[in-house]
């Protein structure tokens, strides 16, 4: 089932969907610091772990500057497609490593040929999912919303239970729960 999902081009234009609309509200909020217009500063990605074929602009961060000279804050709208510096795309690192948490290993060996994932990377993923996210000040305030509460060990395949709907439904609720995280400068949150 994930698999598909990972290759379903369309879970990517998707993303790249929603990330447009949440870098079209920062950007309509203006510069945090002073409310200044904010100009385009995007710069390029190379995203990993996606099959198939994605748009040009699927490449690009939004990012911004502030338009005023003594200002020039930046500021990088948070993001459902990337986990902040990670290299692989935030669907890839969610769902390979939910899947880590109870595959076979004839299933796991097919994703990891899917997605071009070593196994070192997946045991950093873990590390990342069971101490990097547990330990922020953003988790010990937004697991707090996350009844029952999960385990540790679990994550992120008992967060991913806690949503509701298709695999796809539940990957996007994942996605917009942890997106604050993926952005030190932004100002809008999403639901």
């Amino acid at each position: 089932m994930y698999a598909a999902l990972l290759a379903d081009g369309r879970l990517y234009e998707l993303l790249q969907r929603c990330d447009e609309d949440l870098a079209a509200e920062q950007r309509a909020a203006g510069c945090p610091i002073c409310g200044a217009p904010l100009h385009s500063a995007r710069y390029p990605r190379k995203p990993r772990g996606v099959v198939g074929r994605l748009s040009p602009e699927y490449q690009w961060r939004q990012s911004f500057c502030c338009a005023q000279r003594d200002c020039r804050k930046r500021v990088t709208p948070v993001s459902l497609r990337f986990l902040g510096r990670k290299v692989y795309v935030g669907a890839v690192v969610a769902l390979i490593s939910a899947l880590r948490c109870g595959p076979t290993p004839a299933r796991m060996r097919i994703l990891e040929d899917l997605v071009g994932v070593s196994r070192r990377t997946l045991a950093r993923w873990r590390r990342w999912w069971c101490e990097g996210l547990v330990d922020t000040p953003f988790w010990r305030v937004a697991s707090g919303a996350v009844m029952p509460p999960v385990q540790r060990a679990e994550l992120p395949a008992a967060l991913l239970e806690r949503f509701t709907g298709s695999a796809r439904e539940r990957l996007l609720a994942l996605l917009r729960f942890i997106a604050p995280i993926t952005s030190a400068s932004a100002t809008v949150h999403v639901s």
